[in-house]
């Protein structure tokens, strides 16, 4: 059931707007299939909304087993659809820093999961800092023709009516229009800890909970599903919310409280 919100006060969607915000993907192809199957289902079977958007947080790569094949559906999927808005993670942020070659960054990538994404595309790292510059050359090439430059033009926010998406969050005290590029990337700490609002509700990833985040100011969707085999969904229509996610029978689903 859909919990709805009736007070003129409650946070809202763009009028007509149904969205769906989904957290950290990090390789696994497997649950953003049936994720996105839960989701075309559940809107489906809702009320027609004027317009429906799928709004990906952001690390779409690294630590799970499938990162190349998560790239390339997802990059199809928005060539054939404008209702699917993908935003930059800090993982792809470095994986294309450290394909470029910029110096220091394959190895910070490799202790982040860039490993496991590297295992997708068909390559384990060399040993040696002196191979690195031959093989990121070989990897470049391997890879699906302007896969790398859709990644490095991936948006950074995305907003609907009071609500205003991006990867990690924002820094307090700080407009959102003028948020530093580092800081919705990478912020962590500042921001979960800060209560006081922001003028828009943020929807972000990148911080791993047992459980969907629920405050007044913010709303935490990585439920950390590389590790434990659950991706959630946050369907906002209006003033309503509703959690979705699946996990390894892709059942499981609950009001937004």
């Amino acid at each position: 059931m859909m919990q709805s919100v009736s007070s003129r006060s409650a946070p809202s969607t763009d009028k007509g707007d149904r969205v769906y915000a989904i957290g950290d993907v990090h390789g696994r192809y497997d649950l953003l299939r049936a994720l996105l199957d839960k989701i075309g289902a559940h809107s489906e079977s809702a009320p027609p909304a004027q317009s429906m958007h799928v709004i990906l947080l952001g690390d779409l790569v690294d630590r799970g087993p499938d990162s190349l094949k998560v790239l390339n559906f997802v990059r199809g999927v928005q060539q054939r659809t404008s209702n699917l808005v993908v935003l930059a993670g800090n993982h792809e942020e470095t994986m294309v820093r450290a394909l470029a070659g910029e110096p220091g960054l394959l190895q910070a990538w490799l202790r982040i999961g860039g490993r496991e994404t590297l295992r997708s595309f068909g390559f384990e790292a060399p040993e040696s800092p002196l191979d690195y510059p031959a093989f990121l050359e070989h990897v470049r090439q391997s890879l699906p023709p302007g896969l790398l430059d859709w990644v490095r033009g991936l948006p950074l926010t995305a907003e609907s009516g009071d609500y205003f998406f991006c990867h990690a969050g924002v820094r307090p005290g700080v407009s959102l229009r003028k948020q530093s590029r580092n800081d919705l990337l990478w912020i962590r700490e500042e921001f979960l800890a800060n209560e006081k609002p922001y003028g828009m509700v943020i929807v972000h990833g990148h911080s791993i909970a047992d459980d969907v985040e629920l405050r007044s100011n913010r709303i935490g969707l990585d439920t950390g599903a590389y590790r434990t085999g659950v991706l959630t969904a946050l369907c906002l229509d209006g003033t309503s919310r509703e959690i979705i996610s699946v996990s390894g029978d892709a059942r499981a689903e609950r009001p937004a409280n």
